[in-house]
């Protein structure tokens, strides 16, 4: 042990949800926990998720839903700490739960409120705070853990990584725990913005400019992507290109290396052959403009070249007409980077890490949790869903 250093058997790097959940079960078992975070409060982002409302989990959890390399790396945890626990601890807070559409559930009291019962648990529990500390170097000497920082040192025979991910950069969010985890030698996948709006270019831009502030329910189909069905969700034009939930839901299933290439259905549920013939003496965009956002009406018309009366048209002009409707190609061009992205694709590999217990296969001793990792979830509570089960599951071991 260094000189001057405080000796922990537990050091848990982030306050966030998944450190909040880790450190509360292992001081649960006796352990003395300290949790160190560059922020001055727990939970930052916890604390802006879902517009303040807090995602809290999804009723729909499974395995497929998340992003990973080995897709059934997130299945010991989610079955160790499914959304029925992390709901009971919601109602043991007293806390109400709102379900929204999609299975999303969310907290009735707020953000605030969920990290405050979080806190709140893991100080009864005996855990130790040191926030507002920068981390400097960490490094390990025999078998513990020492965690330089600005004005402490810290000591450890278990070192929990929740550092989260760099999405978010403005509230403080790095990639501190992945440069760790390449200090000690573990693989850390290409890191890349998730949940994100994307960018256009060329004609689709000029497209998604003059639509900008329009939102509509869509289905978007991810071409070679492994879902479990299409997504349904809202879709808002931007200045620059597409953003809404469809949009950010679809943002995490391109290929790898590539952005996901994007069909959209614009009218889902709609027969177009009978609006049209409803309308047949109308004007093809104001036919259209029944069921569709007169602005997006007139755009696909302008685009295309639809003109005249909607009952005049040939049958190869309809097919082509449903073929855009019902399967726009949406190729982006960009994606609008960390600063937007509300999770990270990619992080510490887990075939470096077990599945069942979050600790490093290469380090005694060393655990990763929550969105540090290669895993992440679909939008809709399924990312704070994983930092519970993943942040439990270490909770038990380190």
């Amino acid at each position: 042990m260094l000189k001057d250093s405080k000796f922990y058997d537990v050091i848990v790097l982030g306050a966030g949800a998944s450190g909040l959940v880790c450190a509360a079960e292992c001081a649960r078992r006796g352990r003395r926990v300290v949790v160190v975070d560059h922020a001055a409060e727990p939970g930052r982002k916890v604390r802006i998720s879902g517009g303040g409302r807090c995602n809290v989990t999804n009723r729909r959890v499974q395995a497929v839903d998340y992003v990973c390399a080995n897709p059934h790396f997130v299945k010991s945890a989610l079955s160790q700490y499914p959304p029925e626990r992390f709901l009971a601890f919601m109602a043991g807070n007293r806390l109400d739960v709102q379900e929204a559409d999609h299975g999303r559930l969310f907290c009735m009291q707020g953000a605030a409120a969920v990290v405050d019962a979080l806190r709140e648990t893991a100080a009864q529990s005996g855990v130790h705070w040191s926030l507002g500390e920068e981390i400097g170097e960490v490094i390990r000497t025999g078998d513990r853990f020492h965690v330089h920082c600005r004005s402490s040192m810290f000591s450890s025979s278990s070192l929990v990584v929740a550092t989260g991910g760099p999405a978010w950069p403005q509230i403080g969010a790095t990639d501190l725990g992945h440069r760790l985890a390449r200090v000690f030698g573990m693989k850390v996948t290409d890191l890349r913005p998730g949940l994100v709006p994307l960018r256009a270019s060329g004609e689709q831009l000029t497209f998604c400019r003059e639509l900008s502030g329009i939102s509509l329910p869509v289905r978007i189909r991810v071409q070679h992507a492994v879902l479990p069905g299409d997504i349904d969700d809202a879709l808002l034009f931007t200045h620059r290109g597409m953003s809404g939930p469809a949009i950010l839901d679809a943002s995490l299933f391109g290929q790898p290396g590539r952005l996901p290439v994007l069909e959209i259905d614009f009218l889902p549920e709609v027969d177009l052959d009978n609006i049209l013939q409803s309308a047949s003496r109308r004007e093809i965009r104001n036919a259209l403009a029944t069921v569709l956002p007169a602005r997006l009406a007139e755009m696909l018309c302008v685009m295309h070249g639809w003109n005249g009366q909607a009952g005049n048209l040939f049958q190869k002009t309809r097919m082509a007409m449903s073929h855009q409707i019902h399967s726009f190609p949406f190729i982006p061009a960009g994606t609008e980077g960390f600063a937007k992205a509300e999770a990270t694709l990619g992080g510490v590999d887990t075939e470096f890490i077990s599945s069942k217990t979050m600790e490093s296969k290469v380090i005694p001793g060393l655990y990763f949790t929550g969105e540090v990792l290669d895993v992440t979830g679909r939008l809709g509570g399924y990312n704070l869903q994983w930092a519970w089960s993943s942040g439990f599951v270490a909770g038990q071991w380190a």
